[in-house]
């Protein structure tokens, strides 16, 4: 569990009810509760988006929210490890050895490369078909973070159209003193539900959702560099640099601390 996502989610919200009963009693919330701005807001933005994709895309795209509450499962310094021990293998038993020891390996992504390698595939040929799968997926991720950048664009728009409905019902009967202020509550809340739906939800998600993709991206890069460096018989050392330098300077300590003084055996 993501921890940092629930804690700032909490939070902000924490922070919010803090502001509208600060000073006053906690009975003020419920004036910002409006079922009628609720429904413009919340109910117009997710429509529009639902009108603007597939039935399961829209589902998908609600799901995704889900993804920034689970930590990674992605260790870079141990996948980089774990490429050194491949390189070691491969450099004393030779790359057909590796077929047995891709059983292990969970990450499906690496496994393909191995086999790749294994059945005696053109390295450009490989670097093709595992750059083409990396794009896939990223693109697959980029449908998610949209969705949420999508959501968020909408937010703000339909709380204005809410503010609108609100400020045409008020002006269309400003003789009857007693609508005034239930439409201007409807003009001002839904602009605040707005806001909410795009700084509170939105922005969080498809931040967090960009983050991840960057860092599984970046994780397959430094497998498709490892793999074609195995494959091209380099120096177990030299491999280990090459992958450290995808790293920021203060992790690199970590990769390949274990098994290195293999690399020239």
């Amino acid at each position: 569990m993501d921890i940092a996502s629930i804690i700032g989610l909490v939070t902000c919200f924490a922070l919010m009810i803090f502001g509208m009963v600060f000073g006053k009693s906690f009975s003020m919330v419920f004036r910002f509760l409006d079922p009628p701005s609720m429904l413009i807001t919340f109910g117009g933005s997710f429509m529009c988006i639902f009108a603007s994709y597939t039935i399961p895309e829209f589902v998908a795209g609600l799901k995704s929210m889900g993804l920034i509450f689970k930590t990674s499962t992605m260790n870079v310094p141990e996948i980089i490890q774990k490429i050194i021990d491949l390189s070691n293998v491969a450099r004393k038993e030779g790359l057909l050895s590796l077929e047995e020891a891709a059983s292990d390996i969970e990450d499906e992504f690496l496994k393909k490369g191995i086999l790749l390698i294994v059945d005696g595939t053109d390295p450009e040929l490989v670097r093709a078909i595992m750059e083409t799968e990396l794009v896939s997926v990223e693109g697959r991720h980029k449908d998610k973070i949209g969705f949420w950048e999508n959501v968020a664009a909408m937010g703000p728009a339909w709380g204005m159209i809410g503010t609108l409905i609100g400020l045409i019902n008020m002006l269309a009967d400003l003789s009857d003193f007693a609508s005034i202020g239930p439409n201007m509550a409807v003009a001002l809340v839904t602009t605040f539900y707005g806001s909410l739906l795009a700084n509170w939800i939105c922005a969080p998600v498809s931040t967090k959702l960009k983050n991840k993709n960057a860092e599984e991206m970046m994780v397959k890069e430094i497998e498709i560099e490892g793999l074609l460096s195995i494959q091209a018989g380099e120096n177990p050392r030299v491999i280990e640099e090459k992958l450290k330098s995808f790293l920021a300077p203060a992790d690199r300590g970590s990769a390949g601390a274990e098994g290195g003084g293999e690399a020239d055996g």
